[in-house]
């Protein structure tokens, strides 16, 4: 299929179908992990890894998998890794150990892997640059939503059907999602790349070694894993192997896995450092929320994730307007209020948390968050790409898809280190316990107000993160298309 002068909108709303499934998997097979444990008979440790081997498999490729979609074409590259995220996901729910389970979210975590940056790569090279906003407030509308309808999707399955339909779900979706894509997205011209082995091998390495340890820190309470093996040691090593794979990136003079030279873009740059702090936010702000509310609050799972439907709503409401801006205003300022809104909210919730809170007021912050997600992703991800040259879209876009994943990963482990600390330090004769989830179902009336306050306090953290962000983003410079003349934009619309 070779690319026509058509509307690019049906091949984005084919490749969304995808794009949405594999964020959502992200995050739903946390509500669905205590039905897991008691039909697999697996104990926490193992459990685990089910979502750990899930997002190491999907975060550690993207470098490799963004150059993949240049080389052999974004279109090619996502039906392959639809195909293998869809069988996987056929694994997952037809497994009935918990080893098979993790070996089959690995496979799944790598079909995600290949579509992700493919997504965004397809809207940088068949958008014009002066529209992209609107396609990119889709595309980041997906991703907003799709973190929040994970744990409730995933409650509603758990609850009605069992475990294994969080899974056994993606099958009809991938179907239709290849079909569609198939039929839909167009053959792009590709690149002739030579692929940098070394630098493959060290980003992988370095990549694996850091979210592995960040990630499982919070397992092994930051000590020792095996031996003299700690999750330290591995951190220093992923560092120091990751900083060799800069080193090599600089000194390549054939072709390096990630053209340094992209980041001389100030925008790419800044949208980077910001959306990493988005993924931050977005993963941490969940946990001590889904603890309260059910802890505290005694909601059920269910219950705890529809406090997220606002802001799912809103976002998904604001975001085509939304985009429209993005083309016409300067993203510092859509993506300032969206961050804005963020810090506000987080700080909002960390006011009103209490046994005895309300949850018509919880509601407000959280329809606020819903502003925050419908202004902030579309910009951020537009103001990347925007400047990138055709043959770097995929490239660009898995450094833009591993800055998020791995601003998540910090997040996530973050969270878990501080509201651990807020816990032993408020309640030091039951708060002190290495998991606070397990100890979640049980919590004695006693213990309410200083969970809840250490759960508040837990929130300032995503809230300063998100306020880097915003520094970021209102440091983005003009675009090009809006330094433009009304006469040469006309041009370049009309050609």
């Amino acid at each position: 299929m070779k690319a026509a002068a058509t509307s690019p909108w049906p091949a984005l709303w084919a490749l969304v179908i995808g794009f949405f499934m594999i964020l959502v998997d992200t995050t739903i097979v946390s509500v669905a992990t205590p039905a897991i444990m008691a039909d697999l008979g697996a104990d926490v440790d193992s459990v685990v890894w089910v979502t750990s081997a899930y997002l190491l498999a999907y975060a550690v490729p993207l470098l490799v998998t963004g150059r993949l979609g240049d080389r052999f074409g974004p279109r090619k590259v996502y039906l392959v890794g639809l195909v293998v995220f869809t069988l996987a996901s056929l694994w997952c729910g037809l497994t009935d150990t918990i080893g098979g389970l993790v070996a089959a979210r690995v496979v799944q975590g790598l079909g995600a892997s290949l579509m992700n940056p493919q997504t965004m790569a397809v809207i940088t090279r068949t958008f014009p640059a002066d529209s992209r906003g609107r396609a990119m407030s889709l595309w980041g509308a997906v991703a907003g939503v799709a973190t929040l309808v994970g744990p409730i999707l995933g409650g509603l399955l758990v609850d009605g059907l069992g475990w294994e339909w969080i899974f056994f779900v993606n099958v009809p979706v991938g179907v239709i999602g290849f079909v569609l894509a198939f039929r839909l997205v167009p053959d792009l011209e590709t690149h002739v790349h030579r692929f940098d082995l070394l630098g493959v091998l060290l980003s992988g390495v370095g990549l694996f070694l850091l979210v592995f340890g960040i990630q499982e820190g919070q397992t092994y309470q930051w000590g020792t894993i095996a031996g003299p093996i700690t999750v330290w040691s591995l951190i220093v090593v992923g560092l120091v192997v990751f900083a060799i794979f800069l080193v090599w990136q600089a000194r390549n003079r054939s072709e390096p896995l990630v053209s340094l030279r992209l980041f001389k873009d100030r925008n790419f740059s800044l949208a980077n450092l910001a959306i990493a702090t988005v993924g931050f936010g977005v993963t941490s702000m969940a946990f001590p929320m889904m603890l309260y509310s059910q802890g505290v609050l005694g909601l059920s799972p269910t219950g705890a994730a529809l406090l997220m439907m606002p802001m799912a709503v809103i976002s998904g409401g604001l975001s085509p307007w939304v985009g429209r801006l993005t083309d016409r205003l300067h993203p510092r300022w859509i993506a300032g209020i969206g961050l804005a809104a963020f810090v506000v909210a987080l700080l909002w919730l960390a006011t009103i948390m209490s046994p005895t809170t309300p949850i018509w007021l919880l509601l407000l912050p959280f329809a606020l968050l819903g502003v925050a997600n419908g202004f902030m992703w579309s910009p951020i991800s537009t103001t990347a790409t925007r400047n990138l040259p055709m043959k770097d879209a995929g490239s660009g876009a898995g450094i833009y898809n591993t800055a998020r994943q791995i601003g998540a990963v910090l997040g996530s482990a973050g969270i878990a280190v501080l509201m651990q600390s807020r816990l032993s330090a408020i309640l030091p004769s039951g708060g002190g316990a290495p998991n606070p989830e397990a100890a979640v179902t049980h919590l004695p009336a006693a213990l309410h107000d200083g969970f809840s306050t250490a759960m508040a306090q837990s929130l300032i953290l995503p809230a300063a993160v998100i306020a880097i962000g915003l520094v970021a983003a209102l440091s983005f410079a003009t675009p090009g298309h809006l330094r433009k003349t009304p006469t040469e934009a006309a041009a370049t619309t009309a050609s």
